[in-house]
Parts: C-alpha cells; sequence; structure tokens
C-alpha cells in the first residue's frame, strides 16, 4: 500500500512515515519545509511543495497512481501564534486544505485520514471528554481543524470520499529508532520548555496556576508519538472496516485515557532526571486552555490500539532526543 503524507516532514508526519515504512506501507511525502526537515524525509519519495498546488498533487498522483489513502498532517498548529495570525492560519489550515481535497476528488483519491486535535474540545466535570463532547474551540487554531472537519463531514455527502478525523491529544517523546523527532529544539509547548530548562540550567516558568484543576495547574493527555503513529498505521489497515463505502465521516480520538497536570509533568521530569528544577509561576497566557484527556473506548474497540508507552517513556526518548538531534539534522 501507498500513502500521501502531507507534512511528513514535520514531527508527527515524519513519525507517521517511519512507522508505516516499518509496516509495509509505502509513505510518499508532501512537504513546503516552513518548518518540516528535509533530513526527515531522505528515506522516502519526497515532493517539496504547497499542499495547495494542485498542480504538483496532479504529479504526485501522475507518478504514483497508486496511492491508496492521505493522511493529512500538514498544518500550523501554535496556539500563541494563531491569536496573532488568524488570516495565516484560516488561509493554511482550512482554504489549502480545501484545494488539497479538490485534486484528491480529481485524482479519485477517496480514503482521507485527517490530524485533527482536543484542542476544540470543551471538557466535563473531571476534564475527561469522549468523541461525542462539545466542541467549544478556544483558539484560531482549534477553531481552523473544526471549521475544517465540518467541510469534511459534507463532502462524503456528494463525493466518493470517506473521512476519519483523529483528534490527537499531546505528542511527545521521538521515533523509538531517533530517525525523527521533534525539529524545533526548544518548542513552546510544557515539555520542550522544561528540557530547555533542564538543559541550560535556567527556570522553567509555570503559566497559569489558577485553574479550577487538583493542584491550579492545567491538565493535558500527553501520548507518545510513536503510540500515535502505530494509530495511523492501524487506521489505514481497518481503514475500509472502519468506513466501508455507505459511510462518511467518523471521529476517534487518540490519547492515553490518563490526566496529567502540569504540576504531575514537572515531577515525573524531575524523576527521570532525578533532579530538581527552579519552577517559577506566571498568569496564563492568551489562548490557554484548562485541557482535558479522553476516553479510549472507541479507539480500543475500532482500532485494537492503546498507547502502550509511559509518560516517563515519552520523557526520557524527548531528552535522548534532544542530545540526538544536531547528529541526525547536522547542526
Amino acid at each position: 500500500m501507498k500513502v500521501l503524507i502531507t507534512g511528513g516532514a514535520g514531527f508527527i508526519g515524519s513519525t507517521i512515515a517511519s512507522c508505516c515504512q516499518d509496516n509495509d506501507i509505502t509513505p510518499i511525502v508532501l512537504d513546503g519545509l516552513s518548518s518540516g526537515r528535509e533530513e526527515f524525509v531522505s528515506r522516502h519519495n519526497f515532493y517539496r511543495g504547497d499542499i495547495g498546488d494542485g498542480t504538483l498533487v496532479d504529479k504526485i498522483f501522475i507518478d504514483h497512481p497508486d496511492i491508496a489513502a492521505v493522511v493529512h498532517c500538514a498544518a500550523k498548529i501554535t496556539v500563541p501564534e494563531s491569536m496573532v495570525d488568524p488570516v495565516g492560519y484560516y488561509e493554511n489550515n482550512v482554504a489549502k486544505s480545501i484545494s488539497l481535497v479538490r485534486a484528491l476528488l480529481r485524482n479519485g483519491c477517496g480514503r482521507f485520514l485527517f490530524s485533527s486535535t482536543a484542542a476544540m474540545y470543551e471538557p466535563g466535570e473531571d476534564f475527561s471528554v469522549d468523541e461525542s463532547s462539545e466542541p467549544n474551540p478556544q483558539s484560531p487554531y482549534a477553531r481552523t481543524k473544526l471549521m475544517l472537519e465540518h467541510f469534511l463531514a459534507d463532502v462524503p455527502l456528494a463525493e466518493p470520499f470517506r473521512v476519519l478525523s483523529l483528534r490527537y491529544f499531546n505528542p511527545i517523546g521521538s521515533d523509538p529508532k531517533f530517525r525523527t523527532g521533534l525539529q524545533n529544539p526548544y518548542p513552546s509547548h510544557a515539555l520542550g520548555k522544561l528540557i530547555q530548562a533542564f538543559e541550560k540550567g535556567e527556570a522553567y516558568t509555570l503559566m497559569g496556576v489558577d485553574w479550577p484543576t487538583r493542584d491550579g495547574s492545567t491538565i493535558r493527555d500527553y501520548i507518545h508519538v510513536w503510540d500515535l503513529a502505530r494509530a495511523h498505521v492501524a487506521a489505514l489497515l481497518k481503514f475500509d472496516q472502519l468506513l466501508p463505502e455507505s459511510a462518511g465521516h467518523d471521529v476517534i480520538n487518540l490519547g492515553t485515557g490518563t490526566g496529567t497536570t502540569v504540576r504531575e509533568l514537572i515531577a515525573s521530569f524531575e524523576q527521570v532526571t532525578d533532579g530538581k528544577l527552579n519552577v517559577v509561576e506566571a498568569p496564563r497566557r492568551a489562548g490557554d486552555v484548562i485541557g482535558c484527556f479522553t476516553r479510549t473506548e472507541k479507539a480500543n474497540r475500532l482500532l485494537d490500539w492503546k498507547a502502550e508507552k509511559t509518560l516517563a517513556d515519552g520523557i526520557r526518548d524527548s531528552l535522548a532526543w534532544s542530545a540526538k538531534r544536531p547528529e541526525v539534522l547536522g547542526e
């Protein structure tokens, strides 16, 4: 089987590509390298360009007419950035994705796995959610994902097109073989900031300590990126069973089923590193949300999948990748 992975030179997309390759699925990667790395796709068939470039997508299908499905990972994904550049986020995440779907329809490719987000959810009283939980996106980034899901749910009503939206929680870790990982040495999410504080001997700033959680910090569902990649392989292999010809669109959450607060993440980080961080507290940022974690019954049942790696595994692999990153990326 061949699959087209948009955004396949980024952190998640490149890990999915590696997992596909390990399971005899041939990845074809399309990425503009605005944030992805060419080093991550040197082993794959790679096309550099924009998902909104219909001529390029046509060429990919001329070269590979046997592409069976698309995994759509290409997106802008930073919440604070989306607050100051909503036009750029809607253009990239929605408008260009619509152009991509138009090209896929033209080329007869009707299986679509969408990399969506849990950031759209309104959490329940215990901060857990499932696929039926109400969306209430709090940032332009999250709203672009929900808007595109609405579009993707409408397309199958008129076209031979089937969509599985995989709503991600909070990926951490790296490819266990360290072929790929976070391309940014110090990303803006909590674990990235912890690694920066640890490696540079700096204080870690805990943003927001007045949330109504068990310790005042936000809560997240930290899933190892390799578990996330395994779920995509399972979805690709089971696609026609999950979405028969008469079906159109479905949603599956991908998480661990366990909520971890940022204070708990810090404690686990300190345990893994056998050290103590200097933690200072600061107000919330614009666009921050309290967070949630997912109930996992649907993914367990439909994909025959569950997260296998622990929070500590994800922290260890993130640290190991941080040390190996300069070698892999030649920096």
